[in-house]
């Protein structure tokens, strides 16, 4: 299995400015990333998110999400499960400042007492989901906790706040049937079969896509046409690097 970087939780915040609670939502958000859980945790930008940037699709599909949302339409969650999986967790601030009777929270730019109270809550809720979601054992293949499954992380360790663009979760666009889909991990498992000194067969075929689909969805109908796109792939990649060899 390919080693990949360290296991961590994204933190997706609402973008909401029109409420205080979503004010609430960044500034606990970032108290978790910068203070509370800096080494186990990186953030999700939603705006670029929704743009369709890869790294942060391919992180929350790889790797357990928590949600953070100001209100109860729940834009974040929404938002990710609609573009990547659906979040491991979710917050709603609202929901945090009824739960701890914590009064009217007010103040778009400056927040009340309310309103930082709600910060120390939420962001200690969030914290608290973060050990527990690295307390198990998150299934890569089926998008949900699992009693055992073997993990194989690289060693990371940063000293503060990261964005999952830079997580280094390797991605690859490869054409299927005429349509472009991102494959995560894929560089990574050309690299580590390439220096097996696994050549372009259908046996390596068979592996690379056994591979592939512990990472990302092959739905069962299109497990030919996925097969002759990483044949075609890893059989490029290879001529490439003997080249450049």
């Amino acid at each position: 299995m390919p080693k990949l970087p360290q296991k961590k939780v994204g933190i997706v915040a609402c973008s909401g400015e029109e409420l205080a609670e979503g004010t609430v939502t960044r500034l606990a958000a970032l108290k978790v990333l910068e203070e509370l859980r800096p080494e186990d945790t990186v953030t999700i930008c939603l705006p670029l998110f929704l743009a369709g940037g890869e790294g942060d699709r391919a992180f929350a599909r790889f790797y357990p999400t928590i949600a953070v949302d100001g209100c109860d339409l729940k834009c974040a969650a929404r938002a990710t499960e609609e573009y990547s999986s659906k979040p491991a967790a979710s917050v709603v601030v609202t929901d945090v400042v009824k739960a701890c009777a914590i009064g009217e929270v007010k103040g778009m730019r400056r927040l009340n007492e309310a309103g930082k109270q709600a910060v120390d809550e939420t962001a200690a809720q969030v914290a608290g989901l973060v050990d527990e979601l690295l307390g198990k054992r998150w299934s890569r293949r089926e998008g949900r906790f699992v009693e055992s499954e073997s993990i194989e992380l690289a060693v990371a360790s940063p000293k503060m706040a990261t964005c999952a663009c830079g997580s280094g979760i390797p991605v690859q666009t490869v054409l299927i049937d005429g349509e472009s889909v991102t494959l995560v991990a894929l560089p990574v498992i050309f690299e580590q079969l390439r220096n097996a000194g696994k050549p372009p067969c259908a046996e390596t075929t068979s592996e690379l896509l056994e591979q592939v689909s512990i990472y990302n969805p092959v739905p069962p109908e299109a497990e030919p046409l996925y097969r002759e796109a990483v044949e075609r792939e890893y059989a490029l990649y290879c001529s490439e690097e003997m080249v450049a060899g």
